[in-house]
């Protein structure tokens, strides 16, 4: 598993800032966000995001993509952005309603969004893969294992859900082992309050060990530290450094 971070995490800075940290930080790549540094369409941004990731020694490991598979959105910009940035995988979210609220013709609605779009990228080399998120289809195990089940070719990321328990969490990633892509990675109190990853550290270590290993790089990617700052991200990817490396040699 290699690390990565997230450019949303630092919304506020530059796509040279960002890569320029992420090296900083010693990471293997950064997941480019479609809402500020790469929106969807803008081959300049994401030109000048691949140039500026490889020139700090780094690769993009995913396209951070905000398409929600609405009947007004248009997935091939997306995709021809994912082949700008030179990345194999694209992170999506599932509609705009969580699965309890979902009724059933939008679900399928969505459902076939997502099929369609997880067809055409995989004709041009890429994947598809669920935000885990609520207010979405994934905002349950359930309901993303059903998700996945009715849409060929479609994959998850995984990040343990605000206020579920570690045993939950477990679970969850156990079921959805082969099918997870990439994980983003975090520490939340219960309140949505963010914390050191360290304080998440033994949490995060029973995590990493549920995931299978695969020939194909897999993921594990900083996703926002407390108070938005350089310094106490520079201290979590230390710490994920560190999980990765203790995974690794167990």
């Amino acid at each position: 598993m290699e690390t990565s971070v997230t450019s949303v995490t630092f919304r506020q800075k530059s796509i040279p800032e960002v890569a320029a940290l992420a090296r900083q930080a010693g990471l293997d790549a950064i997941e480019w966000g479609g809402d500020i540094h790469v929106p969807p369409g803008d081959e300049n941004a994401a030109r000048l995001a691949l140039a500026c990731t490889r020139e700090n020694g780094l690769t993009v490991s995913a396209y951070g993509s905000y398409y929600r598979a609405g009947a007004e959105e248009d997935f091939r910009p997306v995709l021809q952005t994912t082949l700008w940035l030179g990345c194999r995988v694209i992170r999506v979210w599932a509609g705009r309603t969580g699965s309890a609220d979902c009724p059933p013709d939008e679900r399928a609605a969505i459902a076939a969004r997502l099929a369609a779009a997880a067809q055409l990228a995989a004709q041009a080399g890429c994947t598809v893969a669920t935000e885990y998120h609520a207010h979405t289809l994934t905002d349950t195990l359930d309901s993303t294992l059903a998700l996945l089940e009715a849409v060929p070719g479609l994959r998850t990321l995984w990040q343990p859900p605000v206020g579920l328990a570690p045993g939950e969490n477990l679970r969850a990633l156990h079921a959805l082992a082969e099918k997870i892509e990439n994980l983003h990675v975090f520490c939340w109190t219960d309140r949505a309050e963010r914390r050191p990853l360290a304080e998440g550290a033994a949490d995060w270590r029973t995590y990493f060990a549920a995931v299978p290993p695969r020939e194909c790089p897999r993921y594990a990617t900083l996703e926002f530290v407390r108070d938005d700052s350089a310094a106490r991200f520079l201290e979590d990817a230390a710490t994920l450094r560190d999980l990765l490396k203790n995974y690794e040699e167990e």
